[in-house]
């Protein structure tokens, strides 16, 4: 960002100084600070003396400045957790009101900027975390997601929207990033163009797939179809019930084929006015290193460039260890072209290694998950967030450990999805297997409970949301999925097989907990 929007960003923190100060000595509700500070990528949690702090990362880049940034901040400042979010960016928390607007201000140094973090704004933009080294891609996404970053962050001052866009650009070989169920989802085609699905999104009421708007839309052109996408978002969507301001319920009033007409429009004329084709982008130069070993481990993944290798790392809960930025960068730092992606799975990649490289990070990350359950997702939880309704994070915990104890095989349960409220954080609807927080009445009295959904995927080309089977007692869900995963195990199947052919048997064990 150029060093007059810069300036006018630690303008805006010098004054937000102020409302937090206000706000922690009670002059000012959750309700108001809540509308000034989602705006700085800021929110207090539920105990109110503590606040989170989200750092964007365009495409879940944490290169090496801004992973040596986020060592030395969370040892100067003593930050107790972070957490890696489904939208590929890294909140800390627990931060003291005085803390905030100081870590802001510093992150803009390594070109963190945490402006439309939250609120009515354009949010992180997405890309797929192993863009530009993954085999099979369609080509590498990770420079639009960087432009389009650059360009929102521009108007965001001059634009109100009913309520948050969020963007996703997928590299063509998975769809973690859901561009599917967007409110603007970039599907990278192996002719070199987009295909592009607008007004998709989860949420308690009307999750929707993404209407296919254009099938062939030129990289150089993304701004244009960006910015047409705020403007219709402007002049159809609702300023006067939260609740049915996001982009997917333009399908309801404007239809699928009015939406795509209006919008349409919208990109035709932003063409005609033009100045917005995306220029001067360079492929990254291959890196020349010894790269002639091999290394096998489940957790090393052969990148596209011959010899090179990726390596996965997903904390339990997406909860990042407070020691591990420090370690990664001292172990990263002196590697060319080096760098640490974060994934919609609550993943890290770590990417450009060579083999004997690849060695060193697995043995520096040992205590990831394991098993294919054991890399469930779940939000920060009600412990933590305002909103939440379920500490999702201490379930999972709970979950995790009763499955181990059980000696359930890998495989025979599915990766889970847990949110703790009805927001969607998690993306469980899109899940195998997902949970949403919520209550239960047993003999009239509110219990702690998940509702359940099933046969969710984001597979690329067959996306499709889960469908709910009942409510299951907070309580009930230990005993729940450790006898699924025994039912499929004694079966020698993993759960695709044996939930897609064993589904009476299946749903009768869920029916004596639902």
């Amino acid at each position: 960002m150029n060093k007059q929007w810069t300036d006018i960003f630690h303008t805006e923190i010098e004054r937000f100084k102020d409302t937090i100060g206000a706000f922690d000595k009670g002059e000012i509700d959750r309700k108001d600070y809540k509308g000034v500070s989602g705006g700085l990528g800021s929110y207090a949690q539920r105990d109110p003396s503590k606040h989170m702090l989200r750092l964007r990362l365009p495409g879940g880049r944490l290169t090496m400045e801004r992973l040596k940034f986020l060592a030395e901040v969370v040892e100067r400042e003593q930050v107790g957790r972070m957490k890696l979010t489904t939208c590929e960016t890294i909140q800390l928390h627990d931060l003291s009101a005085n803390q905030v607007p100081v870590l802001m201000a510093e992150a803009v140094g390594c070109e963190i900027y945490t402006k439309g973090g939250g609120g009515d704004n354009p949010r992180n933009v997405m890309a797929s975390p192993l863009s530009g080294v993954q085999p099979g891609e369609a080509f590498d996404v990770i420079p639009y997601a960087e432009a389009v970053t650059k360009y929102l962050l521009s108007i965001c001052r001059d634009i109100k929207m009913p309520r948050k866009l969020k963007i996703a650009f997928c590299n063509g070989v998975d769809d973690s990033v859901h561009s599917a169920f967007r409110d603007m989802g970039f599907l990278a085609q192996p002719d070199g163009t987009f295909a592009l699905r607008i007004a998709g999104g989860l949420g308690a009421a009307r999750p929707s797939m993404g209407v296919l708007v254009e099938e062939h839309v030129q990289p150089k052109e993304v701004l244009y179809y960006v910015r047409a996408m705020v403007d219709t978002f402007c002049a159809h969507g609702d300023y006067n019930n939260r609740a049915k301001a996001r982009t997917r319920y333009m399908q309801d009033t404007l239809g699928p084929e009015g939406l795509k007409e209006a919008f349409l429009k919208n990109v035709a004329a932003r063409k005609a006015e033009g100045g917005l084709d995306i220029t001067g982008l360079e492929a990254p130069a291959d890196i020349a290193r010894d790269n002639s070993g091999t290394v096998d481990h489940p957790r090393a993944i052969p990148q596209r460039q011959s010899g090179m290798y990726a390596v996965k790392y997903h904390p339990i809960g997406g909860l990042l260890p407070v020691e591990k930025p420090r370690q990664l960068y001292e172990l990263l730092k002196d590697i060319p072209g080096a760098e640490v992606r974060i994934a919609p799975n609550e993943t890290l990649y770590v990417i450009n290694l060579t083999a004997a490289e690849a060695e060193q990070v697995i043995g520096a990350t040992a205590d990831s998950a394991v098993t294919q359950f054991e890399h469930s997702v779940a939000c920060i939880g009600a412990t933590t967030c305002q909103q939440g309704v379920r500490d999702s994070q201490g379930v999972l915990r709970t979950l995790v450990e009763a499955v181990r104890e059980a000696g359930i095989p890998d495989g025979a349960l599915p990766k889970i999805v847990i949110s703790g409220c009805p927001s969607s954080c998690a993306a469980h609807q899109a899940g195998a297997m997902g949970f949403q927080g919520g209550v239960k009445l047993v003999d009239k009295k509110p219990q702690p409970a998940f509702k359940m959904l099933l046969s969710g995927t984001d597979e690329l080309g067959g996306a499709r949301f889960g469908q709910e089977v009942g409510t299951v007692l907070e309580a009930d869900l230990p005993a729940l999925l450790v006898e699924l995963g025994k039912a499929a195990a004694a079966a020698g199947q993993n759960w695709d097989q044996w939930s897609a052919g064993h589904a009476a048997e299946r749903d009768a064990i869920i029916a004596k907990y639902a």
